[in-house]
């Protein structure tokens, strides 16, 4: 029989609400021999219940030949599917700049004809774009010659991930900073930042003083643990100036980042699950995805 493992440590949680909890010589069963503090912190609020919960730290962890003494339940399902990202055309801007997408027929149905029997056709299209194009999601490698590319991303990094909507009205505020963030369930889930501004796509002023995450605004949702960071502006960062501290921050922790989203007002505050697969290109760290929320029944 394979012998099964626990984790005994000590814990110091805080609450993005206010307050915190500690542990003591804590244990947890493990489904191996060794277990990351991230994942760690990730059982301890699935096995407490815990909500809230913002900035962790996990100490004297060590692991221990132990029977296990219960077993995890399995999730829920979910149901109904919003679309959240953008049309791509031939010809849309995305990044003023940047060349637009070129979208036509490498084989056409008519020159297909020639190679198929009576009545077959088929099209075969030729897209030549920059990868920033549409609404995309972007990988550690985006930023960092070490980090990992679309390629080496695990898939889970990108799909069924617990999700929640985070309201920041454009009209109100550009720059969102992380007192717009706390009392909200932000750890293990994507978060995903409605600001109201996707209603300008293609319009020229959707470039133009887009909001934007601020630096502690990054940190905060870093060291609450989010698995993603989405958002319906041009840039998750002020590009009037030439620093990127929600790039550099975000993904230098592995927290993928989805921009140019939309249609988040057709979303709740939480109850689903979000997902933005991109093609697993190496040496790539930012491409197109069909981002979409799959709403609980």
């Amino acid at each position: 029989m394979t012998a099964q493992h626990r984790v005994e440590f000590d814990f110091e949680i805080e609450f993005t609400n206010g307050g915190g909890i500690q542990g003591q010589g804590f244990r947890l069963d493990i489904d191996g021999d060794d277990i990351d503090d991230a994942a760690l912190v990730d059982y301890i609020v699935r096995d407490l219940r815990l909500l809230m919960v913002g900035p962790t730290r996990i100490l004297h962890k060590r692991i221990i030949v132990e029977a296990h003494k219960r077993n995890r339940p399995a999730g829920g399902q979910s149901r109904a599917i919003v679309e959240l990202s953008h049309v791509i055309a031939d010809g849309t801007i995305t990044c003023p700049g940047m060349p637009a997408p070129h979208i036509c027929d490498f084989l056409s149905r008519e020159r297909s004809r020639e190679h198929y029997v009576s009545g077959t056709e088929f099209q075969i299209a030729s897209i030549e774009m920059v990868a920033n194009t549409g609404t995309y999601v972007d990988s550690p490698f985006h930023r960092y010659p070490d980090g990992k590319d679309l390629a080496q991303m695990p898939a889970d990094a990108f799909a069924d991930l617990e999700a929640i909507v985070v309201r920041a009205d454009h009209r109100e505020l550009r720059a969102i900073d992380a007192g717009h963030l706390r009392g909200r369930e932000l750890r293990g889930r994507a978060v995903l930042v409605h600001t109201g501004w996707g209603r300008y796509w293609t319009d020229p002023a959707y470039a133009v003083e887009h909001p934007f995450l601020t630096e502690d605004a990054a940190q905060y949702l870093r060291d609450c643990g989010v698995r993603l960071v989405g958002i319906d502006s041009m840039n998750i960062d002020d590009t009037r100036g030439r620093a990127r501290p929600a790039h550099t921050i975000l993904l230098g922790d592995g927290i993928p980042i989805v921009e140019h989203l939309c249609n988040l007002a057709a979303l709740p505050d939480e109850g689903f699950r979000f997902s933005a697969l991109p093609p697993r290109f190496a040496g790539v760290g930012t491409f197109p995805v069909r981002a979409i929320a799959t709403l609980r029944s």
